[in-house]
């Protein structure tokens, strides 16, 4: 049976049981900041468990993409060296919300290993938790088990179970029943339980979790009301069974992906870790990409860059010098895309993604791989550590994530100085804060009242009273005319800097000061500091002072803010549902928007974005804001950042038809955005794009400066402003056709030149040597007249020199084919630049460079006849 036709007969058992079958979650967990990962069937039903969440039916079914290479589960480094470690893998599963308890699915289990794949009864063994007689009963009586063949299985001694699942230290839990297969006595292993349960002769391929009890702060547990089922089965484990393989590897679609590693490698196919490991990190690096994870230097992108820089060393090892990974993207396809059809809609951008991070990867990895091998070789016989120095080298100069690192040295029984290379990490971090820009809240010490906002409603609050003052990062009981500070006040409108929206610019005013703010920012969560300096008399705390917002600059910052969050709405709708947000800038001039995605945008996009977000301003509906509980916002389906803390109460904002969290500030209507226009868009890293845009008077401006360019344009051009592009494509005419004839002439002259220069050359030892200078030839003209002697002069050394009109030396250099295992030209090309400020190299017969002194271009040429006859001699 195959692993696609097993997937199907899980799905279609457990639909013919009344299971709704649910598609596969997104390997990012859905607004779950406590997983990196989508790690099994349960966490897209996680809140269902919880019961925070409905859905329409109370049994499902699900075949998982699942991903474990970060955090808590990492098993990355055993992936190609075990029998069943993966970075991805697909788990079956079956759930019952508060609907059937243990007997059904004991039962449902039971029927499809035995009766719907005919395993046979005798090879299955099973756990149980040590004290739930009821799972015990049911299997031995109800299912006909033989007792010795359940397992009772108790707590560990530093406490926990592996037949007692918890979600965490409260909340859900019960007890587990494991199923597993006995692959005969000619493996080594003993049964679960016992000493020698670590063998491979027993193997786990079921586990039934009964969610029984909700455990409470103090440990004690309590009955569910509705006791709840969650099944996880391993695809690639249970496939290796009915293929009567031991090695998840050596299934039917491992060993397509193996073959299809092996020929883009050019490896032999046989029994290579390497291959296994580009065959399991093709499928997690494309599925990950897929679900929008880009690589990049943090948190999901981190652990994709890291699996994909394995990967590339892996095909390194196996001769590899240039991007081979992603050209196993359509073979994976081929196995999987019917499952996943998301994974076949993208597979132009994993492909592109993957290929750009493996140039990238590349451009390093022979360099860093010298310097490893070379450490290596100093501490192989000295059994010293690898220098924690060398490890941060590698990652910081090179590229090589640690583990990176680690994999190799572990091939070679060298184990890395951790504490050595966590030293120098802590050094460059500490420098980069110390160089990074002033943030008050790393520096100010403060303890005091809170700030309240009043900046949604109002742009004044004129009994704002000063609560603290700080000069040069010290808090001071005034400040005087001149001087720097930050004050904080006990109510504020002004808009402290968050969300990628810059803070309000004003003024506070007192009877006898004034202090011009030039930036506010959050001191702490709930405390704004607005920072500045006193332009006018004393200010002391406890004064009471009129606070004013710049309104000016506020309404250009809320109009980008609004139309970021169109732009946002307008992207994935042009562009897919892959696109996040990766980061914003938002003031008065402009949005600056970066989002994930992996190619340029085409001119036809850009548009389609335009008049997507303008059509939402024409329309000129009302922003809408409501405060609701953070679950009842997911629900609704608003826009949330993963990584963004939210409190259990959110803002959330309707604009247009664009729904996120967000606690900025915006207009009131979408007309009063005015007028978008994207001036410019560009890739800032791999698998990043960058938008930025205008909007109000700002893109007025902008177009009525594009207009006035256009009107001079067309006077320069003598034609009308329509007209402009076909003017401009009739000079382009004009240009190639004389271009043309230029080049025409030039060769003539070179030809020409080359006939009077031949009768130059001087013989030495039989050669015959030229060196001569050429003026009025450009770069290509040098190398055809080159060209002409090297057919004229044999055997023959020849270099030309010519000065550019920047007054740059260009030097090319030839030697017939007869000469070249005794002359190079790279070597004598480089020693005449070398004279007159400069370098090259190139082919040994043909080889060019550059110089910047032109005064000494005579000299440097004359010396050649010399050079030859040395190396000659």
């Amino acid at each position: 049976m195959t692993s696609a036709e097993l997937r199907h007969r899980f799905l279609e058992f457990f639909r013919n049981h009344g299971h709704t079958v649910v598609p596969s979650s997104s390997l990012v967990p859905l607004n779950d900041p406590t997983l990196l990962f989508t790690n099994a069937g349960m966490v897209q039903f996680k809140d269902v468990f919880l019961g925070r969440e409905d859905r329409p039916y109370s049994r499902a079914v699900s075949a998982q993409r699942c991903v474990r290479a970060g955090g808590k589960h990492n098993d990355l480094e055993n992936v190609g060296y075990t029998a069943r470690h993966h970075t991805f893998f697909e788990m079956l599963g079956n759930f019952s919300f508060g609907d059937y308890f243990k007997r059904d699915a004991i039962q449902y289990a039971w029927a499809f290993l035995t009766d719907t794949l005919a395993l046979p009864p005798e090879r299955l063994w099973v756990t149980v938790y040590a004290t739930d007689d009821e799972a015990y009963d049911i299997w031995q009586r109800e299912i006909g088990i033989p007792a010795e063949r359940i397992i009772r299985i108790g707590d560990k001694p530093d406490g926990g179970s592996d037949n007692f699942w918890q979600m965490g230290d409260t909340g859900p839990c019960g007890p587990c029943s494991e199923i597993f297969y006995d692959h005969g006595p000619e493996v080594a292993g003993g049964p679960p339980g016992s000493p020698e349960e670590d063998g491979d002769r027993y193997i786990e391929i079921w586990n039934l979790v009964f969610m029984q009890f909700d455990r409470d702060q103090q440990g004690v547990l309590h009955p569910l009301p509705k006791p709840s089922v969650d099944t996880g089965m391993g695809l690639e484990r249970l496939a290796a069974v009915l293929q009567g393989v031991h090695s998840n590897y050596d299934i039917d679609l491992f060993q397509r992906l193996i073959a299809a590693a092996a020929e883009a490698t050019g490896a032999p196919n046989g029994d290579n870790p390497s291959l296994r490991v580009l065959a399991d990190h093709v499928r997690a690096c494309a599925f990950l990409v897929t679900d929008g994870v880009i690589p990049g230097n943090e948190g999901r992108g981190y652990v994709l860059r890291r699996i994909i820089r394995r990967a590339v060393r892996h095909g390194y090892k196996l001769g590899m010098r240039q991007a081979f990974f992603h050209r196993l993207v359509p073979a994976l396809v081929l196995e999987m895309g019917s499952a996943y059809p998301e994974l076949t809609q993208a597979e132009t951008r994993v492909t592109g993604i993957l290929r750009q991070e493996e140039e990238r990867f590349f451009e390093t990895l022979e360099h860093g791989m010298a310097i490893l091998d070379a450490e290596l070789q100093r501490v192989a016989t000295s059994g010293d550590p690898l220098n924690g120095e060398t490890a941060f080298k590698l990652h910081d100069t090179y590229g090589f994530p640690l583990d990176l690192t680690q994999d190799i040295c572990r091939e070679h029984g060298v184990r890395v100085d951790l504490a050595g290379f966590e030293r120098a990490m802590a050094r460059q971090r500490e420098q980069a804060r110390a160089a990074g820009r002033f943030r008050m809240d790393s520096v100010l010490e403060y303890s005091g009242q809170t700030t309240t906002f009043h900046g949604y409603d109002a742009l004044t609050t004129d009994a704002a009273r000063v609560l603290a003052l700080y000069h040069a990062g010290v808090a001071v009981d005034h400040l005087q005319t001149g001087q720097d500070g930050i004050v904080i006040l006990d109510q504020t409108p002004f808009y402290a800097e968050s969300g990628g929206q810059v803070g309000d610019a004003g003024a506070l005013l007192a009877p006898a000061a004034r202090f011009a703010v030039q930036d506010t920012q959050k001191i702490q969560n709930d405390v704004v500091g607005h920072a500045g300096q006193l332009s006018e008399g004393v200010l002391r705390i406890g004064d009471t002072v009129s606070a004013q917002v710049d309104g000016v600059q506020r309404v250009r910052t809320m109009r980008h803010h609004s139309a970021t969050h169109l732009l946002h709405k307008a992207l994935r709708e042009v562009l897919g549902a892959h696109v996040q947000q990766k980061g914003s800038l938002v003031d008065a001039d402009k949005t600056r928007f970066d989002f994930s995605h992996s190619s340029a945008l085409t001119a036809e996009e850009i548009a389609r974005i335009e008049a997507l977000v303008n059509a939402e301003i024409l329309a000129n509906q009302p922003t809408q804001m409501r405060i609701m509980p953070l679950d009842e916002a997911r629900q609704s389906g608003a826009v949330m950042l993963f990584g963004e803390k939210y409190a259990d109460t959110v803002r959330v904002l309707d604009i247009g038809s664009s729904r996120e969290l967000c606690g900025g500030t915006h207009v009131s209507r979408t007309g009063d955005i005015g007028l978008f226009k994207i001036t410019s868009e560009s890739g800032v890293a791999a698998g990043v794009r960058r938008i930025e845009a205008i909007a109000g008077e700002v893109a007025l401006a902008f177009v009525a400066a594009q207009q006035a360019l256009l009107m001079q344009s067309a006077t320069l051009l003598k034609t009308t402003p329509t007209d402009v592009p076909a003017r401009i494509a009739q000079l382009q005419d004009q240009l190639k056709s004389l271009d043309r004839e230029l080049s025409r002439a030039t060769s003539r002259l070179a030809a020409s030149q080359g006939g009077d220069l031949a009768s130059q050359a001087v013989t030495v030892a039989d050669v015959q040597v030229l060196a001569a200078r050429v003026d009025g030839l450009d770069a290509k003209s040098l190398r055809e007249t080159l060209d002409k002697l090297r057919d004229r002069l044999r055997p023959a050394a020849i270099v030309l020199g010519t000065v550019a009109g920047d007054d740059k030396v260009m030097l090319v250099a030839g030697v017939t084919p007869e000469l070249t295992e005794r002359l190079k030209a790279g070597e004598l090309v480089n020693a005449v630049a070398q004279q007159v400020g400069g370098k090259g190299g190139g082919r040994a017969d043909m080889a060019q460079a550059g110089g910047t002194d032109p005064s000494r271009l005579d000299e440097a040429l004359a010396s050649v006849a010399n050079w030859v006859a040395a190396r000659l001699s």
